[in-house]
């Protein structure tokens, strides 16, 4: 495609993917915005149009990283069908398959320092990924007397913590490889220690 040639909405999305491409070259910090504008065959004023910089940019492409990361989180949960540990379990998954099928998105979401809540379209959409393993955490307690369930943010971020340590086990590095279990192992097992911890699951 020609420099410049991008219709208006083809542009700002063509950014993002040249975007992707770069992090997962070289990390969500060691490009530039003239780079960007380079990969997309577009001229280095091009990305202004759209953006007003190299972290807007970046929070663009966060924003649209997290709404499939929880569009993966609700679809995985489905309403908490067949059980809800089956189902929460299945959340952890889709964690781990999101990291390992869309890398770029998921070092500028958790790995570019930038300020979630400075952006209010940013925030919207990383709370959504927050508030589907919160409803999962939910449920996993919905049979427990009140006074005996946890707080569901709690163990929402918890197990957000947990699934995030083995993504870096497994990833830059792979000094998870050494482990004589998967990935998908060590998360679903560390979940099931943590949730008999809780007195959730016997």
């Amino acid at each position: 495609m020609a420099r410049d040639s991008y219709h208006h909405g083809n542009l700002r999305q063509a950014l993002v993917e040249a975007t992707v491409s770069l992090i997962e070259d070289k990390g969500p910090m060691a490009f530039t915005l003239a780079e960007a504008a380079r990969q997309a065959g577009v001229s280095a004023a091009a990305p202004y149009r759209h953006f007003s910089g190299r972290e807007q940019l970046l929070e663009e492409v966060a924003r649209q990283g997290f709404l499939d990361f929880a569009a993966r989180l609700e679809a995985a949960f489905d309403e908490g069908r067949p059980s809800a540990l089956s189902a929460f379990l299945r959340m952890g998954q889709a964690y781990l398959g999101f990291a390992a099928e869309k890398p770029g998105f998921y070092m500028a979401m958790f790995e570019a320092g930038l300020s979630i809540a400075g952006n209010a379209d940013l925030a919207a959409a990383a709370e959504r990924a927050e508030a589907a393993l919160v409803r999962g955490a939910e449920a996993l307690f919905a049979r427990l007397p009140a006074d005996r369930r946890p707080p569901p943010s709690m163990v929402a971020n918890h197990v957000w913590a947990l699934s995030h340590g083995v993504v870096e086990l497994f990833r830059r590095g792979r000094p998870g490889a050494r482990s004589p279990i998967s990935a998908d192992q060590m998360l679903e097992s560390g979940v099931l220690i943590y949730l008999r911890g809780l007195g959730v699951i016997e």
